[in-house]
C-alpha cells in the first residue's frame, strides 16, 4: 500500500516528461540562462540608480510621474483602480490558488501548476526581503488615488506578481504547443498585461518607474530559473530513459 501511494504521488506530482529535439532542449536551457543574466543585469542597473539617488526618485522617476499625473481622468482612474485590484495582494493570490488547484486536479501531471505556485511564492519572498533592505519611500501620499500606503516602494509587489503569473503561466502553457503562432500570441498577451500592471501602479501614484523596472527584472530571473528547472525535469530527447508511467503515454507513436 505504501509503495502504491508513493507511486501514485510520484506519477502525479513529481514526474512529467516530454520528448523534444536535442537542439530544442539546448535552446530552452540557453533561453533560461540568458533571461537570468539579463534580469540580473537590469536589476543591478535599477538598484544602482536608486542608490545613486539616495533611495529617492531619479530624474526619469519624476518625469514619468509628472507625465502620468497630467493624463489623469475620472474614467481612466477607474480602469487603473480595477487593474490594481486584479493584480493586488488579495485578488491575485486567489486567482493563482484557483488556477493551480483546478489545473493540478484536471491535468495528467501536477508538475506545472506546482511550478507556477513555487515561482509566485519565490517572487513574494524575494520582494519582501529587498523591500526591507532598501526601505525606499513611495511617492507623496497626496498623489495616491486609491488610499494611502506607507509601506516601502522598491520593488513593486503588484508588478512582480503580475509579471511572474503572466510570464510563467505563458511559458508553462505554450512551451508544450507545437504552433509557433500560439506561443507568440501567448507571450504578447503576457507583455500587454504586464504593461497595464506597470502603468496602473505608476498612474495611481504608488510607485516610481524604477520600482516597476526592478520588478520586471526580478521576474525575468524567476522566469529563466523556471525554464531551466522545467527543462531539466521534463525535457527528454528520443532514446533517453522515461521514468513515469503517465509520461510514457506521451512517447512518440503512442
Amino acid at each position: 500500500m505504501k509503495n502504491g501511494l508513493w507511486r501514485t504521488f510520484h506519477e502525479k506530482f513529481v514526474v512529467e516528461e516530454r520528448f523534444v529535439e536535442p537542439a530544442a532542449r539546448k535552446g530552452l536551457y540557453r533561453t533560461g540562462v540568458v533571461l537570468m543574466i539579463v534580469g540580473t543585469a537590469l536589476f543591478a542597473i535599477t538598484l544602482w540608480v536608486v542608490l545613486q539617488s539616495n533611495i529617492g526618485p531619479s530624474v526619469p522617476d519624476e518625469s514619468t510621474r509628472e507625465w502620468l499625473v497630467s493624463l489623469r481622468t475620472e474614467t481612466l482612474t477607474g480602469v487603473m483602480i480595477f487593474l490594481a485590484i486584479i493584480f493586488g495582494p488579495i485578488a491575485l493570490p486567489i486567482i493563482v490558488l484557483v488556477v493551480t488547484v483546478v489545473w493540478g486536479f484536471a491535468a495528467k501531471h501536477a508538475w506545472r501548476p506546482i511550478l507556477l505556485a513555487g515561482a509566485m511564492l519565490t517572487g513574494v519572498i524575494v520582494s519582501q526581503i529587498i523591500l526591507q533592505i532598501i526601505r525606499r519611500s513611495r511617492p507623496p501620499v497626496d498623489l495616491m488615488l486609491f488610499g494611502a500606503d506607507h509601506t516601502f516602494s522598491y520593488p513593486s509587489g503588484h508588478v512582480l506578481g503580475a509579471c511572474d503569473f503572466l510570464l510563467v503561466t505563458a511559458f508553462l502553457v505554450f512551451s508544450r504547443r507545437q504552433n509557433p503562432r500560439s506561443v507568440v500570441f501567448g507571450f504578447v498577451g503576457a507583455v500587454i498585461g504586464i504593461v497595464l500592471a506597470v502603468i496602473s501602479r505608476l498612474y495611481l501614484g504608488y510607485h516610481w518607474l524604477s520600482d516597476a523596472l526592478a520588478s520586471v527584472s526580478l521576474s525575468l530571473v524567476i522566469l529563466g530559473a523556471v525554464i531551466a528547472l522545467d527543462t531539466w525535469r521534463t525535457a527528454r530527447i528520443p532514446g533517453e530513459r522515461v521514468t513515469g508511467e503517465l509520461s510514457k503515454a506521451d512517447m512518440p507513436g503512442d
